[in-house]
């Protein structure tokens, strides 16, 4: 058997894993460690196994992993997402449609200190939920719009999902940072815009209710100002190369700490919480990591990567045709799958036909640029039938919403997601400008 054939195979037999619920890092480590035994033997194997492990998980930029997380568990745990939210909501919710704006906006702010994407829908559907319905809200529209704001947890920085990437493709993280702030942003405005929209045309969706006094937003935002402090603080420290993204983290989850200490909000339990919520999610974080390392080592020895470029490059067709193709794909795979799965599955593969394609950019411009367009699609993914993890986050929580009602809530979101999508291919200048303004 060839080695194309080998690597084809081993992708076939790792779906098949996945699809019988086998853990996604033990299905790459496993079928990896077969598919590199099968073309190099044992010995390379128990070489390779001695030595990277230990390398891989003592680099020194992992550590923005375990530190991002622990300073969203900081946030989540202390109540400041509800802090978010109430104030949002005492700015716009007296528009209608203002408190699905709100949950926007207060997602947004959220996933400045949160990278991750089912912690910002958990924390949401828990803390806007129950206001949503108090003001009669529609439940498909309310499940839909928290749905489609937890994936601004990674969409934008600080996002652990960029930091996989850049990882796994040895990119500048910092820049990516910068590459995602007008994206991220776009993704907000957009998603209000659908809003008024959908209850321009339904206003029974949303109600409106009275107007916060002046005394009610003052009250809102000082409770609020410290949490956005420390987003200024960690991710214009970064942009402005105050400090590594790595240090960032460190600065950030401390000031969570104090901040969410000083309010009284965060106790023994809350801080043992995000303790052990830090290590759990690091740790499947990590095992993923090993699992594709040995996958894409696998992967190298079969020269199917390799393969695949030469090939798309004989093919002759527009590098845009290409990147449109591969995202289209992701976005199919992304509606069954777990988004970092999906990354660290494909970029061996997805990398360098990328790299090889001609789109009048700079190296490490194009491999900044498709790191954005990937989030973009694993946005996508998070709410897109049949899978979409976030809505089965939030109908977990909404247990009396059948899901199809959410599903119907996010296809408007979705529609925007995709024309976002289509801007940033089109321009790569929306992901690129800052980047090259600020290194």
């Amino acid at each position: 058997m060839s080695g194309t054939a080998a690597a084809l195979l081993g992708f076939a037999a790792m779906l098949a894993l996945i699809a019988a619920r086998m853990p996604v890092g033990l299905s790459m480590l496993l079928v990896g460690s077969a598919g590199y035994v099968y073309l190099s033997g044992w010995a390379p194997l128990l070489a390779y196994m001695k030595t990277n492990a230990y390398y891989q998980f003592a680099n020194y930029t992992l550590s923005v992993i375990p530190l991002f997380i622990l300073m969203g568990a900081f946030a989540e745990r202390s109540g400041l997402s509800t802090a978010l939210f109430r104030a949002a909501s005492a700015l716009v919710g007296h528009l209608r449609g203002g408190l699905a704006m709100a949950v926007i906006a207060a997602c947004t702010a959220f996933g400045a200190i949160c990278g991750s994407s089912v912690a910002t829908t958990a924390t949401f559907g828990r803390a806007a939920l129950p206001e949503l319905k108090r003001y009669r809200y529609d439940d498909g529209f309310s499940t839909g719009t928290i749905a489609v704001g937890g994936t601004l947890g990674i969409l934008i920085p600080p996002s652990v999902i960029l930091v996989v990437y850049a990882i796994s493709t040895e990119q500048n993280i910092a820049k990516l940072f910068m590459a995602a702030f007008v994206p991220g942003l776009l993704a907000s405005i957009f998603y209000c815009i659908v809003i008024a929209l959908v209850v321009g045309r339904n206003p029974a969706l949303a109600p409106p209710h009275e107007r916060a006094s002046a005394t009610e937003r003052a009250k809102s935002l000082k409770r609020i100002w410290p949490i956005l402090l420390v987003a200024v603080v960690v991710v214009g420290g970064i942009y402005g190369g105050v400090f590594t993204p790595t240090e960032g983290a460190a600065v950030g989850a401390i000031a969570m700490f104090v901040v969410g200490t000083l309010q009284r909000t965060l106790g023994w339990t809350e801080i043992k919480e995000s303790l052990i919520q830090t290590a759990e999610t690091s740790g499947m974080i990590f095992i993923i990591l090993l699992g594709s390392e040995i996958f894409s080592a696998f992967l190298a020895l079969s020269q199917l990567p390799a393969n695949a470029a030469q090939m798309v490059a004989d093919l002759g067709l527009p590098p845009y045709a290409v990147m449109v193709s591969l995202l289209v794909f992701y976005i199919l795979l992304g509606a069954v799958m777990d988004e970092l799965a999906m990354i660290l599955l494909t970029l061996p593969l997805f990398f360098p036909i990328v790299s090889a394609l001609d789109f009048g950019l700079f190296p490490d411009e194009v491999a900044i640029w498709f790191g954005i367009l990937v989030l973009i699609v694993v946005g996508i993914g998070l709410t897109a039938p049949p899978i979409g993890l976030n809505v089965f986050v939030v109908s977990a929580i909404a247990k009396d919403v059948p899901i199809m009602r959410t599903y119907r809530g996010v296809l408007p979101f979705i529609a925007a997601d995709i024309l976002r999508l289509a801007l940033v291919v089109a321009f790569p200048g929306l992901a690129l400008t800052l980047v090259r303004w600020l290194s």
